[in-house]
């Protein structure tokens, strides 16, 4: 078998079809897929970034993603509000106004409020949390 034969597929119909033009629509296929199932679609918050921020911002001290520290997880956050309509706005409020909180040992304190005043950023890291 020659290497034109090796790198050339055959279509249902006897026409040749490159490899390269079907790794093109597998792939092509497969990122159309994947954006279809991630939650919130094409609009999906980028996690690297809010994740990067969390950090930033040391809400992790306090925050974990799947379980609960001496504040709720961002998983329990996301359940909580799964149904709110104006969830998004909430949050956001609150990550900017240091509202009072009660921790899980009962102490109550002030959110700490977050120091960027990046709109984008608070907005994608909120979306995050409520993806979780």
């Amino acid at each position: 078998m020659s290497g034109v034969q090796l790198y050339r597929g055959i279509t249902g119909n006897g026409k040749t079809r490159s490899m390269k033009t079907r790794l093109g629509k597998m792939l092509a296929a497969s990122v159309a897929a994947t954006v279809l199932i991630m939650p919130g679609g094409a609009g999906a918050a980028d996690a690297a970034a809010a994740e990067a921020l969390a950090r930033q911002e040391s809400c992790l001290k306090c925050h974990a993603i799947d379980k609960d520290k001496s504040a709720p997880s961002y998983k329990k956050i996301a359940a909580k509000y799964k149904e709110e309509s104006g969830a998004e706005e909430l949050l956001i409020t609150h990550v900017k106004a240091g509202k009072s909180v009660t921790l899980a040992d009962g102490d109550e304190e002030s959110h700490r409020i977050i120091k960027t005043n990046d709109e984008k950023q608070i907005r994608n890291l909120i979306q995050w949390i409520l993806s979780r």
